[in-house]
């Protein structure tokens, strides 16, 4: 008899993985509370899934084998504590698909800069002729285009919801770029549930695996301290000292170095795509994660220098009456915020607010008071954000919607300004996600 597989979730994540869990021969059953869009009711139709939507049957549900959930439902929701109690494992889309490849896996996680990181490094691939997909927290599901075809490298990027879920799976390459709270709301307030989250990239990894990290992380060096991590370590850092002469990556003289057992790969600072103190830690990673594959060093030299970044992340969007409008709204948290303000280089008129997550906005002061003129709450409740910076910033104003923030970005502007949206919190109090946000901006801007 077929082992059944139970999917909450009808989104990217789900419907991938209903679809590789039929393709391998598994009873199938996808649940979802709310609605799940036309297009992907088609697909589960299409291909003879059994779904619901709109409710949790429980009868059906825990005939389950296993359950796959999807990153958005928190593990502590009574359904899934029920279920554990009955004996069901409960695991992630990632852990789920990882059974089904033989691809090399090299997986990204970090606060901050993942998507970035994910992309140049598949890019770098690409631009080696290697056969290389993408996949887990952007673009499309891991289960779905393996429903499809395995590739020879896989590169994931993996949000803590998803490690929450991995509980045998392994990288091959793990790339951990930095540890800063975010979502604590789902880890119980607890920065070290969050910190213990992330550090799960490294579980399963043996002597033959590769460690990269942010060596000039104090969370992540103080973790490396209790950790046994088996894997070969490669630390990158913004300073020689903190990285590793034979196996890191430094930048000394304005000259980035990558050193893989003291094989030498050097390139100036100022011919890489990506600029700013963040992006060249972005681009450490990425260039020692296609080191340690041999790759070759003009192809990596290229890549590095023209790669064009993710949307929604410091997107120059336009200039109008000589204000400069720049779309961040992938800045969902205090540390993306920070490098965001700290890349600013002129007067800053920032849009920030929506739902937060547990935000310590004390991070942002300084950069605040000294760039910021005018901040514009966009959010259904911007009490705690305008507590905050009360007394902090000149002005603080509040917008109902995406066209009134940018308006008012527009008038409180004055030539040489720059009106950033950087929000620092979640979308979904007035939008369905991130992408969402910034689209309505750059919409906004251009209607200017």
């Amino acid at each position: 008899m077929a082992k059944k597989i139970v999917i909450l979730g009808g989104g990217e994540s789900g419907v991938g993985a209903a679809l590789l869990a039929t393709k391998k021969g598994l009873e199938v059953f996808l649940s979802d509370k709310g609605e799940i869009k036309k297009e992907n009711k088609e697909v589960l139709s299409n291909n003879r899934i059994k779904w619901e939507e709109g409710q949790h049957s429980e009868g059906e549900i825990f005939l389950a084998d296993e359950i796959v959930k999807s990153p958005g439902i928190p593990d502590n929701v009574p359904l899934l504590n029920k279920a554990r109690q009955q004996g069901i494992p409960v695991i992630s889309e990632i852990e789920f698909a990882a059974r089904y490849t033989n691809g090399k896996l090299i997986c990204v996680t970090g606060s901050n800069g993942k998507t970035t990181t994910t992309l140049l490094t598949s890019h770098i691939l690409n631009n080696s002729n290697l056969d290389v997909a993408t996949a887990g927290n952007v673009g499309k599901s891991f289960a779905g285009q393996l429903a499809e075809s395995d590739h020879e490298y896989w590169v994931l990027e993996l949000s803590s919801f998803q490690l929450d879920g991995m509980y045998d799976f392994k990288a091959d390459i793990a790339i951990l770029l930095n540890v800063t709270p975010d979502h604590l709301d789902r880890y119980d307030y607890e920065f070290q549930n969050y910190v213990n989250s992330k550090f799960r990239i490294t579980q399963n990894m043996d002597e033959n695996d590769v460690f990269i990290y942010w060596a000039d992380d104090p969370v992540i060096q103080k973790e490396l301290q209790k950790r046994d991590i088996k894997a070969k370590k490669f630390p990158f850092s913004e300073n020689r000292e903190n990285s590793n002469e034979t196996t890191g990556a430094y930048v000394e003289n304005e000259q980035l170095i990558i050193n893989n057992n003291n094989n030498t790969f050097t390139m100036r600072i100022h011919e890489l795509a990506l600029q700013g103190r963040h992006n060249l830690n972005n681009s450490m990673a990425s260039g020692m994660a296609a080191r340690t594959l041999e790759l070759r060093k003009e192809t990596i030299r290229e890549s590095l220098a023209n790669f064009t970044n993710v949307e929604h992340r410091l997107e120059y969007v336009a200039h109008v009456a000589g204000i400069k409008f720049i779309n961040d709204s992938k800045a969902t948290n205090i540390n993306s915020c920070w490098y965001a303000l700290e890349s600013m280089e002129e007067d800053v008129i920032w849009i920030a607010g929506g739902v937060d997550k547990g935000n310590d906005y004390a991070e942002l002061f300084d950069l605040v008071k000294d760039r910021v003129k005018v901040l514009i709450c966009l959010g259904k409740d911007n009490s705690k954000l305008k507590e905050a910076f009360t007394g902090k910033i000149d002005e603080i104003v509040e917008a109902k919607n995406m066209f009134q923030a940018v308006k008012l970005g527009y008038q409180y502007g004055h030539k040489g300004d720059t009106v950033l949206l950087s929000p620092a919190c979640a979308s979904f109090d007035l939008f369905e996600d991130y992408e969402e946000r910034g689209r309505m901006f750059k919409s906004a801007v251009k209607s200017l």
